[in-house]
């Protein structure tokens, strides 16, 4: 039960990069610092955006418009820490 715990507490810190990531190409690639012509860029962008998109979606839904201002990412990493910070606290003197 504390591996499955441990585990699912990396897999919320590795998702956290990968959401991360995907906002700091997305702005390279808008700044026209990245090519998006570069298959390693390009695999790397759709990685990230596969891996985010379904969440990240869903939070887009449920935000007003702000123009090109886009804050679903920030959302889902208070979401992510949200839950870590639950699982630390509920879950963990339960299993420990």
């Amino acid at each position: 039960m504390i591996a499955i715990f441990y585990l699912v507490l990396q897999i919320l810190k590795l998702y956290s990069y990968v959401v991360i990531v995907n906002v700091i190409v997305s702005w390279l690639i808008a700044f026209n610092i990245l090519n998006t012509q570069n298959r390693f860029v390009y695999s790397i962008l759709e990685l990230t955006y596969r891996l985010t998109d379904p969440f990240l979606s869903r939070i887009r839904r449920f935000l007003p418009n702000l123009g090109a201002l886009d804050i679903s990412p920030i959302i889902l990493l208070l979401l992510i820490w949200f839950i870590e910070m639950c699982m630390k606290l509920y879950i963990a003197p339960i299993i420990f």
